[in-house]
């Protein structure tokens, strides 16, 4: 049982890092050793997280990561990518909070003791509730507390981390929390989903220096998730939407970090929903990157529609993953080749890949055939993706364990290896073995 790829492959020299990647929020639980975020208001609002729950015991990670780091270390990884949370390690003074950054150092202390190298996330949505209360990423002013809090945490963890990300995801933070109001802070407009879009990047922008000064020997960059777009026809209207739609949702948060500017479709949006941009902003937003993380899962297919720029197509006879996410892996190389095709890439490492399947633990097994061929048929589309040119210098498995799915709850299970919430028990499921084999076959 383990996945296989072509001898020749890059994804089997000894070089190539293979991780398994976890975020605060989702696994740490001890949620009265930090400040509140907005994750923990969203989880406290009715009808906003699917099963009522909330993030206070999550994987009980926090006291529990000993263990965890056992476990990272079984399955014979390179790396393992973390995110750290502002809320457990800086006082509303902006102070740091020692107690919160003792417990990283420790974590880390233990990874690097374990030769695990550690790819530190600075920012993984869980802001802090009162940065929100003060507006949030709709604020200017909490990029400038980003860039603050980035120079004191990455100071104090000094030389033990091995990448820094400042970002994961914007596009979930200011699409999905500001735009459409799915994910936290829970707010519902166009105008605010560019604005903190904007703001996002421009944290980014301003945290890079500070990364590059305070942490020189480290890789620093930035992870970011597309979802390609694709026409449901080959006409022309249904090719326009899908390029709007890829403008809109991919291309709108990687072309100002190249480029310096936002996609030509910026000129469709309405005067009132543009973002506020001062001079100078895309400038700081193009700081030279060590490196970019990719995050994959599926695609989205568009057609054009009377009224509105694009329309999603539901694929209803595709196979899909238990999100209800169309498994495409195709789509995970042609996204990896036109982005290289199209911008000056540095070293490339897919961050985040992965399904949810509907998991059962039977007599102390999880046999989860249906990720063991999600993950074999994304990996052999990276490795495909190598082929054409594209350097892919890592790939992390999302995600270690199960854990709290965001607005889903507990309802989704994403990990290679399965949490029994009741007791805290991990047992690794059949598609980790797997992938400890295909690692320890190198």
């Amino acid at each position: 049982m383990k996945y296989s790829l072509p001898k020749a492959s890059k994804l089997l020299d000894k070089a190539f890092t293979y991780g398994v990647a976890t975020a605060s929020f989702q696994i740490e639980g001890a949620s009265d050793s930090r400040l509140p975020c907005i994750w923990d208001t969203f989880c406290a609002t009715a009808g906003k997280v699917r099963d009522g729950s909330n993030g206070d015991v999550a994987c009980n990670h926090y006291n529990l990561w000993q263990q965890d780091v056992e476990l990272i270390s079984s399955l014979g990884v390179d790396a393992y990518r973390l995110s750290i949370s502002w809320p457990r390690v800086i006082h509303k003074d902006g102070s740091l909070n020692q107690q919160g950054v003792d417990f990283y150092i420790n974590l880390l202390d233990a990874l690097n003791a374990k030769q695990i190298k550690t790819y530190v996330t600075l920012y993984h949505w869980d802001l802090p509730q009162h940065i929100e209360d003060n507006g949030g990423w709709l604020n200017r002013q909490t990029a400038y507390l980003f860039r603050d809090y980035a120079d004191k945490i990455t100071q104090a963890l000094g030389n033990r981390v091995y990448a820094y990300a400042t970002f994961n995801e914007p596009f979930c933070s200011s699409y999905l929390g500001y735009e459409v109001g799915i994910h936290a802070p829970g707010l519902a407009k166009k105008a605010f989903g560019r604005q903190a879009a904007h703001h996002l990047l421009l944290a980014h922008g301003l945290a890079m220096p500070v990364l590059q000064k305070n942490s020189p020997h480290s890789l620093n960059g930035i992870v970011l998730n597309f979802t390609p777009a694709y026409p449901h026809t080959d006409s022309e209207a249904d090719k326009t939407a899908a390029q709007l739609a890829d403008d809109y949702f991919n291309q709108w948060y990687i072309k100002p970090l190249f480029d310096g500017a936002y996609p030509d479709s910026f000129a469709l949006l309405s005067d009132e929903d543009k973002p506020v941009i001062h001079d100078g902003d895309f400038a700081i937003m193009q700081a030279p990157l060590d490196f970019l993380g990719i995050n994959f899962y599926t695609r989205t297919v568009y057609q054009a529609a009377p009224g509105k720029p694009f329309a999603e197509v539901n694929m209803v006879d595709a196979p899909k993953t238990d999100m209800g996410w169309e498994i495409y892996p195709q789509a995970f190389t042609d996204l990896l080749v036109s982005l290289h095709q199209k911008y000056p890439l540095p070293p490339v490492y897919i961050t985040e890949n992965g399904a949810a399947m509907p998991d059962k633990l039977v007599d102390g097994i999880v046999e989860d055939q249906d990720r063991i061929d999600y993950y074999q048929q994304h990996l052999l589309a990276v490795h495909n993706a190598v082929e054409q040119g594209v350097n892919v210098q890592g790939y992390f498995a999302w995600s270690l364990m199960d854990n709290f799915e965001w607005a889903e709850g507990y309802l989704k299970r994403f990990g290679i290896v399965y949490v029994d919430y009741a007791n805290q028990k991990r047992t690794i499921k059949n598609s980790g073995l797997a992938y400890k084999a295909l690692i320890g076959s190198r």
